[in-house]
């Protein structure tokens, strides 16, 4: 199924699970009877189309229960002020991010010593996104937490990307969002762009690819909806 509102895509990845496809970036939503939740929010001006995509899936903005956010950057966090406050969604953070997520502190910049230089380029000359307002984080996340929707989702650390980086692994249905540790674009698997540290973005990647994941959404990318797992091992272990 595919509902397009104006900046957004609303595509059916799984019943329970729909990808919300911005111009830049993704969102996702996980519906459980009687609640919703929203992994990350896309940039600034999102919640408009986050609600409408709500209420598409028969949902007031009440039944956003919690927003879950993968890292701090703007085009993850962007309208996560915006929309706690028209949902009342609790907002969850890895711990290492929250002071980025509250405005605490500025997030830190990408380090491209041993990146490919086709990756500095595009980085210098990409267009930035506008920076998010400042939102509370209600709940600080870290490596091993369960949280209580699709079955139970564990919160898997993945620094590199960011300190606070995190992935959330649902293994009854088998399914994995990798925020942006992993990218999934022109047909290829890789390791995220724009890390902080190389190395541990890496290490993260061959984490994830020991999960046993069906499903696989990215931060960016279109999903894997078959044997993800087949697809991360391959990928992780050609990355160096």
């Amino acid at each position: 199924m595919l509902v397009t509102f104006p900046g957004m895509e609303i595509v059916e990845v799984l019943p329970e699970l729909h990808l919300l496809a911005f111009e830049v970036g993704h969102a996702y939503l996980w519906r459980d009877p009687g609640a919703l939740t929203l992994i990350d929010t896309g940039v600034v001006g999102s919640g408009p189309a986050i609600a409408e995509a709500v209420l598409s899936l028969g949902f007031a903005p009440g039944g956003l229960r919690r927003i879950v956010l993968t890292h701090c950057h703007e085009d993850h966090v962007g309208s996560a002020a915006e929309v706690a406050a028209w949902s009342g969604a609790e907002v969850l953070a890895h711990a290492l991010d929250a002071p980025v997520i509250r405005g605490e502190r500025a997030a830190a910049e990408p380090v491209f010593t041993d990146a490919p230089v086709w990756e500095r380029e595009l980085y210098e000359n990409m267009s930035r996104p506008p920076a998010a307002p400042p939102v509370h984080v209600d709940v600080e996340l870290n490596d091993g937490d369960v949280l209580d929707f699709g079955g139970g989702a564990r919160v898997v650390a993945v620094p590199g990307h960011t300190d606070g980086s995190v992935a959330l692994y649902l293994p009854g249905p088998r399914v994995l969002f990798t925020g942006d540790a992993v990218a999934n674009v022109g047909g290829r698997t890789i390791l995220g762009v724009f890390n902080t540290d190389r190395k541990r973005a890496i290490d993260s990647f061959h984490r994830l690819s020991e999960l046993d994941v069906q499903t696989a959404v990215f931060g960016h990318g279109d999903p894997l909806t078959a044997d993800a797992w087949a697809v991360l091992r391959a990928a992780a272990a050609s990355t160096v």
